[in-house]
């Protein structure tokens, strides 16, 4: 599909423009730690930018090289971004949670020059991925040893003439090689150029009200296409005022000083607020009060700022399905949460609801200019769009299986479009399992049931020839704590029971669970049970536990403690 794109609209045009309309307008806000914060405005993000561009250069490296990415989501980490586009290099994003096998993996495979090393949390393990010999430049924020190690990001600006002039890179030049999470394997480098995300940021803002005067707290990794798009390519398009935060300690302060106008986030978090809020206020107590004409307001509004979201003008969710019973209470509180689609090959620019009740359980219509058909022999979505991949990095054979011989991209996604237009996700196409009575069962909508117990941090539904699916569950810090007391494991047992039957009673006989496996060791990356973006990989869990389940099954029991 052909589309065109303005010049104007590309990243480092937008960086020179706001540098030059509105140099003393604040760009972002940094955490320093301690609760004091850092703001540097547009015409400080390009003195900085150019710096280190300059710096790239005088470094020998050349148009098209690889420079890569590791850290956590700061100033520093779009302004590294910029400067390597400036330089005339391409950028190569790593989650700031990979293990050392994997970070060596992508290095080698991209054939990055130089990595930027910033804020991280567990940097003495990956320390190790990174091959001899590989210049590094540390970011602020980085770890003690970083900045020890490695040339700092202030004493190389401090020295460095900025570069001067606006050099342009083109709508088909190569922009980023963005690694996949690695679900189904290794991870694989997207290749996307700056006409796909400026075009795609363009569609996207006739359905995302982002706007200059508006805020977003950049939080989820930057590395991943979503924050990508939404808080980097976003914030070029229309100049709005990015805040990161500081940590998960911090994470409920860092919203309430954002006080976001749009927030993106993924449906973990989404009922993590849920179950904070209802730990202080019972569900009965909440719902009396909503129904009272003037208190019902007050509360609305007493919740929502509790959350920092008080001014939040557009919610959205994305990555996995939001259970519909989650997408009603929010709706309840007035905040209409929208569900997205799209996947790392498509910028994650594919569908997108209003957050109208209608299109629950739906993830809405396509872009305007999105195209989207579901396979007749499988059940598989397949979209094509102005922004697909340019193809995966140095992998010809993979680039041409994700497509379709007439140039459709392949999403691996099952699903049905109903008569208004609106895309029903039903699950993966080979993530449907067949029991040993022949019928094949659909984990990922059992699976959203699952997750809203509120002990349950995250869960995989499997069985591949059993009589019954079963489902394995992992218990959030607070369940894993009261797991530990005999009561306390009895009341999770019980309200555990209770909630299987519920669900059971939901589901077609041939889908009901067998029982559900209650586990409080943490599913980690570390462990390599799950993706940075918090995919649990179902190959792994399978390598690890299918020998026990014919064990668990056999118990009788409808909950089972995994050890005990």
């Amino acid at each position: 599909m052909a589309s065109t794109v303005s010049p104007e609209a590309l990243a480092l045009q937008r960086l020179y423009h706001w540098e030059t309309t509105t140099p003393d307008r604040v760009a972002f806000t940094q955490p320093q730690g301690g609760g004091q914060v850092l703001d540097y405005t547009w015409k400080q993000v390009g003195d900085q930018v150019r710096r280190m561009a300059s710096h790239l250069q005088s470094l020998g490296l050349q148009p098209g090289d690889k420079v890569a990415m590791l850290s956590k989501n700061t100033a520093h980490w779009i302004m590294s971004d910029l400067a390597i586009w400036m330089a005339g290099c391409i950028s190569v994003p790593l989650y700031p949670t990979l293990a050392a096998g994997t970070i060596r993996q992508i290095l080698e495979h991209s054939g990055a020059k130089l990595l930027f090393v910033g804020k991280l949390d567990g940097w003495d393990g990956m320390k190790p991925g990174i091959p001899a010999g590989l210049p590094c430049i540390s970011l602020p924020l980085c770890p003690a040893d970083a900045a020890k190690s490695y040339p700092t990001w202030e004493s190389i600006t401090t020295k460095t003439a900025p570069m001067q002039g606006q050099p342009v890179r083109e709508a088909a030049d190569l922009a980023t090689i963005m690694y996949t999470s690695g679900t189904t394997g290794a991870p694989k480098g997207v290749m996307h150029s700056f006409g796909s995300f400026a075009q795609a940021v363009q569609q996207g803002l006739q359905r995302v009200p982002l706007r200059q005067d508006g805020r977003m707290l950049s939080y989820l990794p930057l590395s991943h296409v979503v924050e990508r798009a939404l808080v980097e390519h976003g914030q070029l398009a229309t100049g709005m005022h990015v805040f990161f935060a500081e940590s998960l300690e911090t994470f409920t302060a860092d919203l309430q000083r954002a006080r976001p106008t749009v927030f993106f986030s993924v449906p973990r978090l989404w009922v993590k607020f849920q179950q904070g809020v209802q730990a202080k206020m019972p569900a009965k107590k909440m719902n009396l009060l909503l129904s009272l004409p003037i208190l019902g307001g007050i509360v609305r509004k007493k919740i929502l700022t509790a959350l920092g979201l008080q001014e939040c003008i557009f919610a959205a969710g994305g990555a996995a399905p939001m259970p519909h019973e989650l997408l009603h209470w929010y709706a309840r509180l007035g905040l209409r949460v929208a569900e997205g689609y799209g996947m790392t090959e498509n910028l994650g620019a594919s569908h997108i609801t209003d957050g109208d009740p209608v299109s629950f359980g739906t993830v809405g219509r396509p872009y305007d200019v999105v195209q989207c058909r579901i396979a007749p022999e499988n059940g598989e979505i397949q979209v094509r769009a102005p922004w697909t991949m340019l193809g995966y990095y140095r992998e010809p054979e993979l680039s041409r299986d994700a497509m379709t011989p007439d140039g459709w991209l392949k999403t691996g996604d099952k699903g049905a479009v109903d008569g208004q237009g609106r895309l029903k996700i039903t699950g993966r196409v080979k993530d449907l399992f067949k029991t040993s009575k022949g019928k094949y069962v659909a984990p990922a909508p059992i699976e959203d049931k699952l997750v809203m117990h509120p002990a349950v941090e995250a869960c995989c539904v499997t069985g591949a020839n059993l009589g019954q699916p079963l489902a394995l569950a992992m218990l959030n810090p607070d369940g894993a704590k009261k797991a530990q007391s005999a009561e306390g494991r009895a009341e999770l047992e019980s309200t555990m029971a209770a909630h299987i039957d519920a669900i059971n009673a939901s589901l077609d006989p041939h889908e009901q669970l067998d029982c559900i496996v209650l586990m409080s060791e943490a599913w980690t990356v570390d462990n390599d049970i799950i993706t940075p973006t918090f995919k649990v990989k179902r190959n792994r869990i399978e390598d690890l536990f299918a020998k026990n389940y014919e064990k668990w099954v056999g118990s009788r029991k409808k909950v089972v403690w995994y050890g005990a």
